[in-house]
Parts: C-alpha cells; sequence; structure tokens
C-alpha cells in the first residue's frame, strides 16, 4: 500500500461482527484511491487529493489516505482480503472510524466491508449525493437530488437498518409469516420515488412553459458549462451583475441562472449559468438533473469555462465533453474560455494553453482581464450563427419586424405599398419563422430606404 497518512487520535478498540459501532472517530475519513493496472500513479493521486476537496465540503475531517494499487477487481470488498485488511487497520491507526472510496462500492460491497471491518464504509457516490443535497435551494434542485439519494437508498436498505429481519405479523385472515421489515422499507422507498417523480415532473412542466416565454423573445441563448469550481458563476457575475452565488468550492450552485448581456455593436445575449460536472459524476445524478442540464441542449451555443489554474485542466476538459456528450449537447458550437489567469502563476503552463487552444480565450473574471476579448469573441460567435436572408413582410405582420429589431437582425429595411423589404442576419431560432417571408425580389430604387 502507498499514500500518505496523516493524524493521530486515540482509537477505541473494536470487536465482534455485526453492527457498526457509533464511535466518536466515526466522524475522521480515511480516504482510499485505487491505481489500476493501466492507470498512472498522478492521475489517482490527482483524483484521490479531488476526494479530499469534496470530503472537506462536507466539514469531514481527514485522518489520512491511501493509494492502492490493484490488478483486478474483487466482487467481495472492491479490493483482495489482504489489502481490505491492510486499509481497516491502518484506519484504525490514525483514529478513523469512516473509510470513503474514490471508486464506486456495490451495495453488497459495501456490507461486507461493514460486516468485516468494523468501520463504516462509503463511496465517491454518497459523497457527491450529501454536496448536492446540502447545496439544493430551490424546489426544483431539492427534488432532483432526494430522487438521486432515494434510488441509491434502495438497494442499501440492508446496510442502513439492522431490524430488518423482522416481520410485521398478519391479521386475523392472514396466516403467513407477514410482510419483513426490509420488504416493507423498500416499498415505502418505492413509494417516496413515485411521490418525488410525480413533484419533479410538474416542476419540470412549469421550467418547460418558463423556457417558452423567454424564448417568445427571439434573443441568441449561450449556456455556460465546465468543471465544477471553474468560475462559471463568477463569469456570470461580472459580465452581467447577477450576483448569483459564488465561492471557491465545489458545487456551489446547482440552479441554473438566466441574464441578459449587452454585446458590442447593440446586440444581446442570454447566458445561462448551469450546475458544474465532476469526474466520476453518478449516473444517476446525471438522469436527475436532465431537466436542469437540458438548458445546455436550447441554447445557440456553449461557453466551456476551464481552471486555467489546475493542472488537471485536460482531465476536465474531457469529462466536460463527456457529460455534454451524454445530455445530447456535445453538437453544439462550443466556445473555450480559460478562467482564473490570474491564479496561473506558471508561464509554461499558460504558453502551453495558448498553443494547443489557439482559439480560446483567456481571462479572469475576479480581476476583468480579457473580458473585453470574451465580450468581442460574443459578439462574432453570435452573428456566425446568423443566416443572411431578404425578406418581404406585409403591413398586417410589424409583430414579427419588430421582433427582427429586437434581435438585432435587421441590417436595412425599405417600406413599399407591397411591405417592408429588408435584408437580415436571421439567427437560428428566427429561420422557421422568417421562411415564409423569404424573397428574392428587388425592392423598387425609388423607395426611401433605411439603413440600421
Amino acid at each position: 500500500m502507498c499514500g500518505r497518512m496523516q493524524g493521530a487520535d486515540v482509537v477505541t478498540p473494536w470487536s465482534g461482527s455485526g453492527a457498526v459501532p457509533d464511535a466518536p472517530e466515526a466522524a475522521v475519513a480515511f480516504l482510499v484511491g485505487l491505481q489500476r493496472r493501466e492507470q498512472a500513479l498522478e492521475e489517482a493521486e490527482a483524483l484521490l487529493s479531488e476526494l479530499h476537496e469534496l470530503v472537506a465540503n462536507l466539514g469531514i475531517r481527514v485522518g489520512g489516505s491511501a493509494v492502492i494499487r490493484i490488478r483486478e477487481e474483487h466482487p467481495r470488498h472492491l479490493v483482495g482480503s489482504g489489502k481490505m485488511e491492510e486499509i481497516a487497520l491502518a484506519a484504525r491507526d490514525v483514529g478513523c472510524g469512516l473509510v470513503i472510496f474514490d471508486d464506486a462500492l456495490s451495495p453488497a460491497q459495501q456490507r461486507n466491508w461493514e460486516r468485516d471491518s468494523g468501520l463504516r464504509v462509503i463511496d465517491r457516490q454518497e459523497v457527491i449525493l450529501d454536496i448536492f443535497a446540502s447545496r439544493a435551494s430551490t424546489r426544483e434542485a431539492v427534488l432532483q437530488v432526494r430522487l438521486a439519494q432515494l434510488e441509491y437508498q434502495l438497494p442499501r436498505l440492508k446496510r442502513l437498518w439492522s431490524h430488518l429481519d423482522r416481520q410485521r405479523g398478519g391479521g386475523a385472515m392472514q396466516r403467513d409469516a407477514g410482510e419483513k421489515q426490509i420488504e416493507m422499507d423498500q416499498r415505502l422507498i418505492r413509494e417516496r420515488i413515485a411521490r418525488v417523480r410525480r413533484d419533479l415532473d410538474a416542476v419540470i412542466r412549469q421550467r418547460a412553459t418558463q423556457r417558452k416565454q423567454r424564448h417568445r423573445v427571439p434573443l441568441p441563448t449561450a449556456a455556460i458549462v465546465g468543471y465544477t469550481n471553474a468560475g462559471k458563476s463568477s463569469l456570470l457575475n461580472a459580465f452581467t451583475g447577477a450576483q448569483v452565488f459564488a465561492a471557491d468550492k465545489l458545487f456551489a450552485t446547482l440552479d441554473p441562472t438566466t441574464r441578459r448581456l449587452a454585446l458590442p455593436g447593440g446586440g444581446v445575449l442570454l447566458l445561462t449559468d448551469t450546475v458544474g460536472f465532476v469526474r466520476r459524476l453518478p449516473h444517476r445524478l446525471v438522469n436527475a438533473f436532465k431537466a436542469t442540464l437540458e438548458e445546455a441542449t436550447r441554447v445557440d451555443f456553449l461557453i466551456h469555462v476551464v481552471d486555467l489554474s489546475s493542472p488537471e485542466y485536460e482531465a476536465h476538459l474531457c469529462t466536460t465533453g463527456e457529460v455534454l456528450a451524454e445530455i445530447g449537447a456535445s453538437e453544439k458550437p462550443i466556445l473555450t474560455v480559460f478562467n482564473k489567469l490570474d491564479m496561473c502563476t506558471d508561464e509554461v503552463a499558460r504558453f502551453s494553453a495558448r498553443a494547443r487552444y489557439p482559439d480560446a480565450v483567456f481571462i479572469s473574471a475576479r480581476t476583468g482581464e480579457g473580458l473585453d476579448v470574451l465580450q468581442k469573441r460574443l459578439a462574432r460567435h453570435v452573428a456566425a450563427q446568423n443566416h443572411e436572408a431578404r425578406l418581404l413582410i406585409p403591413h398586417d405582420r410589424y409583430d414579427f419586424l419588430g421582433e427582427l429589431h429586437k434581435a438585432g437582425a435587421v441590417l436595412s429595411e425599405k417600406a413599399t405599398s407591397e411591405g417592408v423589404f429588408v435584408s437580415s442576419l436571421l439567427p437560428p431560432r428566427l429561420l422557421a419563422a422568417a421562411e415564409r417571408f423569404v424573397t428574392l425580389q428587388e425592392p423598387p430604387a425609388a423607395e426611401t430606404e433605411n439603413v440600421i
């Protein structure tokens, strides 16, 4: 076993089997990362360091950590029985009553670990679920996290309760042994899952209605996506003064926020902040937050924010790409933005990133450096999505002409007896509505032209 262990509390010896002891050291965690045969040690250590930050977000003290090399996964404890005993001993030696795996553990593996080691054992999924639960504030986020938690708990009931061998006696007409406690608890959780899904569906329908109302105003839209703690909310605040909660911690915000950004040249862009991604993000959380993440699939393009100061930014880029592909947003045009330029003191890292990503924009949302360049790039990006067209709009459809002006899509217009001839740059969302007005006809030269 290779790794680093720190701290030394007095440990109360534990003996016997069955329930996990309720000891004070259960609040101190020992973190375990796994290095597989095809994996570099540096990658395993980076993931373990990220788990340390995740655990710190829950206020759990870390007493020690280790990276374990394994050749293959074992069905009983994920690691071999010898490694299991080594980890349990190392955890107890530094006063830890809680072991947290960076990998996902099956319900059976958790039960085996706790029964055989006498320690409480959880995995990265449970840590992330708990962080999401502590950060959820709106009704939608609370319901999404609750659904993911219930689905996570359902197969783990034997680990959560010690009374599941009891049975509920039958009534006077019931001659069998009755319903087992575990069956009762499973039924109750399934009922709660069904109720949460109904409530969540209602909230999702309400969000869809709000989205439709927002899209009635034909403005270009962009979603800010990226790895957690890359500075997405900070960028939204710097651009729009949105005052969205932003902190130097993982998953500081869970709910999408949309604000208007004035672009150079008079255009307007709707910016939406989204929940951050993380490596090994539990699939059930992706499913639970799909309604929120769908914001990234309905915009004109994506702004991918990357933390330049992180030595793991390449892995963060890959993780974001994988999640975008999973939710069906990977085909969207993407503008890559490297943030935290002020915190990246490594000139080699700066030069390397600029060389590898020549089309990216480099900024600091905190100091404002590069924001003017980013605004100009956004304006160009919006213009690149537009389609040039000549329209003849009847006099009774001035409502649509007004929409074109709101979208900043009118280059010039000529009023005639037939209608208004418009030279325009149409955003993608107006193409279908404008199709009926497209004309090849030239406006009469004698009519008055109004150049925008």
